[in-house]
């Protein structure tokens, strides 16, 4: 009962945070950066072949955060899987575009064929299946999804996360063994259903 009101809490305070950005409130942009900036990076780093282009990604994802914040809705997904979504999408794109590019080729350099990118198919159900696991971390308690987000998405050590989050490393592991089992149940349920 006390997770449910909590998630309701958080729920109405990011879309009350989203209005203001929508509303161009400069230190509600702020706080979104603070709060996601360096998830965002680090997805960013991980994808992108400079820190350049990471780092000019990041701002280019809170751009269109800053431009989209009006469509933000809490009851389709929480605010955090929202900003993976655009990090995501924001990427690929990116990705894509580079790949596009025509690249000269030497006469004597032998031809590299491109590397395959998903078709909208395969990237659609790739995104749908990223959303619904993003439900699902969003939807755990505070601690439990604050160390799987800097684990699994932010490639942080468990040793890291207890030293930025000042907390006892078992109790990070801890976290993190009740969150997994967590997501395992809930997924074992949906399974079951389908």
């Amino acid at each position: 009962m006390a997770e449910r009101m909590q998630n309701k809490s958080n729920k109405q305070a990011d879309l009350a945070l989203m209005q203001r950005i929508a509303a161009g409130e400069e230190s509600a942009v702020v706080e979104l950066y603070d709060r996601f900036g360096s998830l965002v990076y680090r997805l960013a780093y991980q994808s992108m072949p400079t820190r350049d282009e990471a780092e000019d990604a990041v701002q280019e994802v809170f751009v269109r955060l800053w431009k989209t914040a009006d469509r933000y809705d809490p009851a389709r997904a929480a605010l955090v899987t929202w900003v993976l979504l655009i990090t995501r999408r924001h990427l690929v794109d990116r990705l894509r575009r580079a790949q596009s590019r025509i690249k000269p080729v030497k006469m004597n350099e032998e031809f590299q064929p491109p590397v395959a990118v998903p078709v909208d198919g395969e990237d659609l159900e790739q995104e749908e299946r990223f959303a619904s696991l993003m439900e699902k971390v969003a939807s755990l308690p505070e601690l439990q999804r604050t160390v799987v987000m800097r684990a699994y998405l932010g490639g942080q050590t468990l040793r890291q996360i207890g030293e930025e989050l000042d907390t006892p490393i078992g109790t990070v592991k801890s976290a993190l063994s009740r969150a997994l089992v967590r997501l395992r149940e809930r997924n074992g349920v949906e399974e079951s259903v389908s």
